[in-house]
């Protein structure tokens, strides 16, 4: 521990009170805290659009080890609200790394916090549940945090989606033999460089556009992306969903897949402390085999809401059985819970963009 850093702490509406020390910029950020059982990827997990309103706790105790580079982004900036590690290493061992976390956060306005007591967090979420937090390297007081953090605004029913989502149409990649639209609700570079890295030429629309300016083009397939936040919150979406839904094929992800389960007049609920890390297993019902998956959210579809919708289950998650996939010839889509692109994470789930392909060969 070295005492010249600059005391900080994280308080939890539940009252607990954790100290540390700033290894990123000074401030205070209020932010739903979660932990992320990833062993590496922490660059890809800061810029990751999901993490939009969040606070997030790294299970794995040493961080920054490899440093950060501008290929490892997945996103135009960091969206998290803060950062908490065990341990930071301030030097960067990696032959990739052109700067520090510490420098990476600096600039960005993100506070990092250190020498925290990450084991004890992460187990008090899983017995409490992922709850609002206030990180400060200004007020140090305990007391007053704790009433900060309560005070804070939770994440249901707030849209963070347009706070992530492009101000306007762009082309990613110019040339394909298949054109998609993707519903950027936050969504991953590395989703765009896998769908360009299939033959398909990409427009990229905000998540406000209706389905009349996303068909205007004639895709060939729509992409609905990853996302932060309450999928319920966002109607705008699942509403422009419910227009294009058998029509012409659709694949969705993470937030995407909740938002084909509520065009189609299903439900969401709010998980316990959520998923978040690159180890969770998912066995596809259909193949029959197990992937290890990454996964980033905390909501998950409500399985009764669906079953009258003419939706198959395709995927489950194997530590709770919520639904990790769903599919429908009749309104010629698919979709799944995890995040197959990775980045960070296995690829063992990279054959559904095949599968995307083959479904828009076929239509």
């Amino acid at each position: 521990m070295n005492n010249s850093k600059l005391k900080s702490k994280i308080a939890l509406e539940d009252g607990r009170v954790f100290e540390g020390f700033s290894f990123g910029a000074s401030g205070e950020r209020y932010g739903e805290v979660v932990f992320n059982t990833s062993i590496s990827g922490y660059q890809e997990i800061l810029t990751d659009p999901s993490y939009r309103g969040q606070i997030v706790v790294m299970t794995y105790p040493l961080i920054g080890n490899y440093g950060v580079n501008k290929e490892d982004i997945e996103s135009r900036k960091i969206w998290l609200e803060g950062f908490i590690a065990r341990e930071y290493t301030a030097i960067p061992s990696n032959w990739r790394s052109e700067k520090t976390l510490s420098t990476y956060l600096k600039e960005n306005g993100i506070l990092g916090l250190e020498d925290v007591d990450t084991r004890a967090i992460t187990r008090n979420l899983r017995i409490q549940g992922a709850m609002r937090a206030v990180i400060s390297t200004e007020d140090l007081d305990n007391e007053s945090l704790v009433q900060k953090a309560k005070n804070s605004p939770s994440l249901v029913g707030r849209d963070l989606v347009k706070e992530v989502t492009c101000s306007a149409p762009y082309k990613f990649n110019n040339i394909g033999k298949f054109k998609v639209a993707v519903i950027d609700c936050g969504v991953k570079l590395n989703i765009l460089r896998n769908l360009s890295a299939k033959n398909c030429e990409l427009t990229v629309f905000p998540a406000t556009s209706s389905a009349k300016e996303i068909l205007a083009g004639n895709p060939n397939g729509v992409f609905l992306s990853n996302g932060p936040g309450d999928p319920e919150a966002v109607p705008y979406v699942f509403k422009t969903v419910s227009e294009i839904l058998g029509k012409i094929p659709v694949f969705g992800i993470c937030l995407g897949h909740q938002m084909l389960a509520l065009a189609l007049g299903g439900k969401t609920y709010k998980l316990k402390f959520g998923h978040h890390g690159a180890n969770h297993p998912v066995k596809d019902l259909i193949r029959g085999d197990v992937s290890i998956t990454s996964q980033n959210h905390g909501f998950a579809v409500d399985t009764d809401s669906i079953k009258s919708k003419g939706v198959e289950i395709t995927h489950i998650n194997l530590n709770d059985n919520t639904v990790e996939g769903m599919e429908s010839k009749k309104y010629k889509f698919f979709s799944v819970q995890y995040h197959p692109e990775a980045a960070p994470g296995p690829r063992d789930a990279a054959y559904l963009f095949d599968k995307f392909i083959e479904n828009m060969k076929s239509n």
